[in-house]
């Protein structure tokens, strides 16, 4: 979990929605939801999916030096397991999601807006040692194999894309979450393994990404939305506005998200 102190009071954001995102969400004229004059003010308690870390890490700094005062603290793992914490009553105040399904699981949430999409790649060590190809590789027993675990947004989507092209993978590891399936890689651990594109990118050089045509089977759209029960409404709000105008969509654009 990442904390960072804020720097100032809340500017106004507004008028700068994220384009293309549709939905009743929280986006409205303001970050503040009232003309911009109220202020946002104590801890913003974020549950973002884990494929989420590095785009979500530098929105918060950029909220928090938009709005002093404020302190914006992340929970970065799952959605999955995101979704149980929430309804098992943690203190959250934004849920962001790398699947519908797992919005759909939190039952205390307001209305969610799909704000960015993502595409599987494979990903393999930097120089690609264990020769991988395409798809076909992850059906090899003598290739070593990480996938997301299928509750997992990551893991769903490769299961969907497996099963459209007659593809059994034959996993050595289920991860609970993308970022461990990309640790696997970027230490060598596996020869590879199925992705988002956004986190190929966000490794730089410490792996190597291989698309592939059947990518656009199973791309995830990603919904956001604000708890009923937050206990900074305003201030989670003001963060969900944040990420729907155009300071957000070109941070997460810039990390290799598309718009939906």
């Amino acid at each position: 979990m990442l904390r960072r102190t804020a720097l100032a009071a809340l500017a106004a954001v507004a008028a700068l929605t994220f384009a293309g995102c549709g939905g009743d969400s929280p986006a409205a004229s303001s970050p503040s939801g009232n003309s911009g004059t109220a202020s946002v003010s104590g801890t913003v308690n974020v549950f973002a999916a884990a494929s989420l870390t590095g785009s979500f890490t530098q929105l918060g700094k950029d909220f928090e030096k938009a709005n002093p005062g404020v302190e914006v603290v992340f929970n970065f793992v799952g959605s999955s397991a995101l979704a149980q914490q929430i309804n098992q009553g943690a203190p959250a105040d934004v849920f962001a999601s790398a699947a519908p399904k797992n919005m759909d699981q939190v039952t205390d949430k307001n209305t969610p807006t799909t704000f960015v999409q993502n595409t599987l790649e494979i990903a393999v060590p930097t120089g690609n040692p264990g020769r991988i190809t395409g798809l076909k590789d992850f059906a090899d027993k003598n290739k070593k194999i990480a996938l997301c675990a299928a509750q997992v947004p990551c893991g769903a989507a490769a299961d969907k894309v497996f099963k459209a092209v007659g593809i059994t993978p034959q996993p050595d590891s289920l991860e609970q979450d993308v970022k461990a399936a990309l640790t696997k890689v970027s230490l060598g651990e596996v020869d590879a393994a199925l992705v988002y594109k956004t986190d190929v990118l966000s490794a730089k050089d410490k792996v190597e990404g291989i698309e592939f045509p059947e990518a656009d089977k199973a791309i995830n759209e990603y919904p956001i939305a604000t708890l009923t029960k937050a206990p900074n409404p305003d201030g989670a709000k003001a963060f969900v506005d944040y990420v729907l105008s155009e300071q957000g969509k070109a941070v997460l654009t810039a990390a290799g998200f598309d718009a939906p």
